[in-house]
């Protein structure tokens, strides 16, 4: 059997690069009777078998792993999860926010089972395992329209946010270059992304996948503060127009909690809260540097990382909720003085914090881009610079010069998040698991299916809300 290599340097034994001249049978059996941990080639070592995956073992601890895929769930959505609270109340919310993390998990597990069966841990093999070829070319794409949309969001945060920073840090000097935004991401992604965005692998980045984590910290103490020395504003109610029917709470005062309320936000926050546990195109390539792998301890990772988030998302949604009750707008920290020298700081934080993220966003990119174009390529440094300053120049680009940014990649988002979360992990789950081992009518793909209609369901709607946002002129909150 003649071997082709991944990107990574690592023999790609997916279904198209198997030989013609065998059987379908020889030809497809091996890889569908493949279990976690077991290879294609199995190495002998003192007269016994031992198995593994076909891409090389990983070096990145427990610990780390769980901090860039913490990092790479927390997104600037967390901002708008307030928002979320006061359009759907404290009840609704909460059962949404614990239904989305548990389907997250779920989704996560899928994959994990997929990868197990392919023995390759890369989004676009199993791709290239459920469909050939145009499988992984749709996945490529999805993984990159999504993380370019959220990598130009945090850079859009960054220019809008900074030179505001800078003018509360540094009174009077509006008219120089350094408070122009515009500058002002340039200068970051060429002193701070760039380098970090080419680290080798992704585990490098797990101290400051931390340090990001810590920056978050910091801003949920501030909003918990925040809570007991700010008084909600109920002269200047921000959703006052909102008609608002409260099924447990009898009065409509913006000042009160409501349990559940139902009013025509509510539906738009919906994907918000579904959104906000995004972090499907970095699991596989954490699962492949990740020491001691196996689909057990990557789980672990995943569900540790989404019990993290879950609790950051709930105490920031709570407490930023009842400091300002209806009042709240969609991002939290517009509610906030900008004289106030503690919420400078934060937001500084903040900024710091999705500025980090956006090298763990990248590093799926590239691997996405180099399965398409340079799949029997070993690793290469020009390689692997080149495509990192193509896409921060793409990503500057794109912040600098369009100006409705976030309706665009709020679009894309509507159509990749959704194939990130429910449809792409549940379809290869049915394609790829064979039906001797679990068959279609087997509750796991059942469920699966169920996952994928559910799936389609969000698409739908994000797409729907999307729309009546372009048609209405109504600005729908949050992101990732």
């Amino acid at each position: 059997m003649e071997l082709q290599k991944t990107s990574n340097g690592h023999h790609d034994l997916s279904p198209d690069r198997i030989p013609e001249n065998g059987s379908p049978v020889t030809r497809f059996d091996a890889l569908e009777n493949i279990t976690e941990g077991d290879t294609f080639l199995p190495n002998k070592s003192n007269g016994k078998i031992e198995t593994q995956f076909t891409d090389f073992v990983g070096k990145t601890s427990f610990g780390m792993s769980i901090f860039n895929l913490s990092n790479a769930i927390l997104g600037s959505g967390i901002l708008g999860l307030a928002y979320a609270m006061a359009n759907t109340g404290i009840i609704l919310f909460v059962l949404l926010l614990t239904s989305m993390a548990i389907l997250s998990a779920y989704s996560i597990h899928l994959l994990l089972k997929s990868a197990g069966v392919v023995g390759i841990r890369a989004y676009e093999q199993l791709g290239n395992r459920a469909f050939g070829r145009p499988g992984k070319i749709l996945a490529a794409s999805i993984i990159t329209l999504n993380n370019i949309g959220a990598m130009s969001s945090y850079l859009f945060i960054v220019k809008i946010e900074l030179p505001h920073i800078i003018q509360g840090l540094l009174p009077d000097n509006s008219d120089y270059w350094f408070v122009d935004g515009r500058y002002l991401i340039i200068i970051i992604s060429v002193l701070v992304i760039l380098p970090l965005a080419l680290m080798k692998r992704l585990g490098y980045l797990g101290y400051t996948s931390g340090f990001s984590l810590s920056c978050m910290v910091f801003f949920l103490i501030s909003v918990i503060y925040k809570k007991f020395v700010t008084e909600c504003p109920e002269e200047h109610s921000y959703n006052k127009t909102v008609p608002t029917e409260s099924i447990y709470n009898s009065t409509d005062g913006m000042c009160e909690a409501k349990l559940i309320t139902i009013n025509p936000q509510t539906a738009f926050t919906i994907p918000i809260i579904a959104f906000a546990f995004v972090c499907h195109p970095e699991v596989l390539p954490i699962y492949t540097e990740l020491k001691n792998p196996s689909k057990k301890r990557m789980q672990k990772v995943a569900n540790i990382s989404i019990l993290t988030m879950f609790v950051m998302y709930l105490v920031t949604a709570i407490f930023g909720y009842l400091t300002f009750y209806g009042n709240v707008k969609s991002e939290l920290l517009e509610m906030y003085s900008k004289k106030d020298t503690l919420m400078l700081c934060v937001r500084l934080a903040v900024l710091i914090a999705v500025t980090l993220t956006v090298p763990v966003v990248l590093f799926p990119i590239r691997r996405a881009v180099l399965q398409l174009l340079f799949p029997d390529k070993p690793f290469h440094w020009v390689r692997h610079i080149s495509i990192a300053v193509c896409l921060l120049f793409l990503v500057n680009l794109l912040v600098i010069f369009v100006p409705n940014i976030r309706d665009i990649f709020g679009f894309i988002g509507a159509t990749s998040a959704p194939s990130l979360i429910f449809i792409l992990p549940g379809i290869f789950y049915i394609c790829i698991v064979p039906e001797e081992q679990e068959p279609l009518k087997s509750r796991p793909k059942i469920q699966a299916i169920a996952f994928v209609t559910l799936g389609f369901i969000f698409m739908i709607m994000s797409i729907t809300f999307i729309i009546i946002e372009w048609v209405t002129g109504k600005k729908t909150s949050g992101g990732h």
